[in-house]
């Protein structure tokens, strides 16, 4: 599924409530999400920091994401082809 970088900015908005790092679980970094949301953003550290980094994080996402498809292609052609 395709990343949007407002979406992201929309999702780091909530720290300023108390409730970081949503906008990790968006781009599918469950780990460090659940330790941001535990630790307020690494104490806001790490919430300051991805402000800097979230158009470079949906990028990334971005490219794995069409790499992944990419690849299921691949296997899918590979599959569908007839034995001899």
């Amino acid at each position: 599924m395709h990343k949007s970088s407002g979406t992201a900015f929309v999702l780091w908005l909530p720290c300023l409530l108390g409730v970081c790092g949503l906008h990790r679980f968006y781009m599918g970094k469950y780990v460090t999400g659940t330790l941001w949301l535990l630790t307020f953003g690494l104490f806001g550290v790490g919430q300051f920091i991805d402000l800097f980094l979230i158009n470079g994080m949906v990028r990334s996402a971005n490219e794995d994401d069409a790499l992944a498809r990419a690849y299921d292609a691949v296997l899918r052609n590979a599959a569908a082809r007839p034995r001899a």
